[in-house]
């Protein structure tokens, strides 16, 4: 057995305001577990993606987030959980003006390599990104894998 104060964990860099990644803390092997704290405009993901090895749950605890997914937007409210099978396409978001506090599971833990897609104004669409860590080590980057320029910051 292994317990964790979720506030002793330390936050990651990222689209949300906090990101808490709990697996490492409480040993798990199979299961990726990370509590969020989305401020309004934030997001779980750093663009639109998919996990092609592994499937994601998110349960909402408080506030409204809107998954953005192949078949339309998805409202999912305080005290809801929606799923995507591995492959799914899906951005969550907090588009309402309070915070949303969420965890997010996922199996198997290591979730392999991510698809995502961003907007680039040097493309002019949405095209293939990647992240990478500024040489400062200071924010991480999206980057356009089409042009190489930069789609997004995040500290």
């Amino acid at each position: 057995m292994e317990k964790v104060n979720i506030d002793a964990v330390e936050s990651r860099m990222g689209p949300a305001s906090v990101k808490r990644a709990l697996a490492g803390p409480l040993g798990t092997d199979d299961i990726a577990l990370n509590y969020y704290e989305l401020a309004p405009g934030e997001s779980f993901g750093f663009g639109y993606h998919r996990h092609p090895n592994q499937e994601e749950v998110f349960l909402v605890q408080s506030g409204t987030a809107t998954f953005e997914t192949e078949d339309g937007d998805v409202r999912v409210g305080a005290g809801q959980a929606i799923r995507f099978a591995p492959g799914e396409w899906q951005r969550g978001r907090n588009e309402g003006d309070e915070r949303v506090v969420a965890l997010a599971l996922g199996a198997p833990q290591e979730m392999g390599d991510t698809d995502m897609l961003r907007h680039c104004e040097d493309c002019g669409g949405r095209t293939h990104n990647y992240v990478e860590m500024t040489d400062d080590r200071d924010a991480l980057v999206t980057r356009c894998a089409e042009c190489d320029a930069e789609t997004g910051r995040f500290t």
